[in-house]
Order: structure tokens, then sequence, then C-alpha cells
């Protein structure tokens, strides 16, 4: 996954005109590289961004040269939600990164659809470390496999290739079929709520 980019040479107010034309401003550094102040359009970079995340090797091209980073951090306008500043970071293809993978649940819980269960997700993402073209993109979860409350699934069950290593206790539960609360349970739980509210209230 390619993302071409120039050399940016304007700064300060200049860097406002370039985001009006479409441009994004970005800073590369890392690995072996000396930080250097890039360009790139605005559109491209959303397209790339949206496909890679920031756990997939992209390759910035400039000039001539290309350069494996990882989409390190995104500065996003707070009115527009749009990309205004990016970091890429600069990396040896032949040392280990950690990274932070995002899971994805895929299927139809038995135990939520037919047995009235609560799908309870303990992580949205785990810790791993690997080479910069061995790590994946997402983890993907089968929650159809749950087909009773009270049933989970573990980090150690989810087939992680064996050369990205986890950096968290493998046996730690991904998702979990939890009972539905009974009203009385609710009720409580609401009281008890209500309790703390005003405990607060009084300090």
């Amino acid at each position: 996954m390619d993302l071409k980019a120039v050399i940016r040479e304007k700064f300060g107010r200049g860097v406002a005109a370039l985001r009006k034309g479409g441009i994004l401003p970005a800073e590369l550094y890392g690995r072996g590289i000396a930080n250097q102040h890039l360009s790139l359009e605005l559109k491209d970079f959303k397209k790339v961004y949206k496909a890679a995340g920031e756990n997939t090797i992209v390759n910035v091209v400039v000039g001539d040269k290309k350069v494996p980073v990882l989409i390190n951090d995104v500065a996003l306008d707070s009115v527009s939600d749009e990309p205004i500043h990016a970091d890429l970071y600069a990396v040896r293809m032949d040392e280990k990164l950690q990274v932070k993978v995002p899971l994805e649940f895929v299927g139809e819980s038995p135990a939520v659809k037919n047995a009235g269960g609560v799908l309870v997700k303990a992580m949205q993402e785990i810790s791993v470390e690997a080479l910069p073209d061995k790590i994946p993109h997402i983890i993907r979860v089968d929650i159809s496999k749950l087909t009773e409350v009270g049933q989970s699934i573990r980090l150690d069950e989810l087939g992680i290739p064996a050369d990205v290593k986890l950096l968290v206790d493998s046996h730690m539960a991904v998702v979990t079929i939890k009972a539905k609360m009974t009203e009385e349970q609710e009720a409580a739980l609401q009281a008890e709520g209500s309790v703390e509210e005003i405990k607060v209230e009084t300090e």
C-alpha cells in the first residue's frame, strides 16, 4: 500500500493554506531516517488510513524512495473530524514492533439469540509484538461459537499466528455470555446507584 508525499516547505500560517487546498501536513520520523516535513493529498491519505489503520505497514513514497511506516497518530478537526495532521513512524522491517491490533466480532451467538444471554466484550483491541509485515490488520472473534450462557472465548482460542506474540495473558476472556439481570436485580442496582449519588452529594 503506497502513499505519495512531497517535501513540505510551508510552516506556521502557510499550513492553513495547504489544508484549504486539500493538502495534509505530516511529519516523517523514526528508525534510520532524519525527520522530514511532508505534504500528502488528503483524499489519498484518508483512503489509505481507512484501509491500513495504525497497525498496518504503508509505504510512503517521496521522490524515488519508499519508506515503510506506521501511521502513528492522526489529529482531527474538532468540528468536522477531518484529518488536519499525521505522524508517520518509519520502521525497520527486520525489527519487531509492539502495537495494538483491533478485534472484530463476527457471527451471531445462539446464546444471545435463543437463550436471552447478554454479550459482554471484555476488550476491543490487544497488544502484540511481531515483525512489521507479520502484524495482523485485525483479529476476528467468531461469537457464533457461544451457544450457552456462561461461555467465554479466550485469547488463546483465536488462532493467533505463531509469529505474533501476545503481550497479555493468553487465558484472558475476550468475550463472555452473561445471564440477563432480573427486574429485581436491576432495581437493586439502580437503588444502589441512587444511594451512592446521595452519598456523594452529601459529602
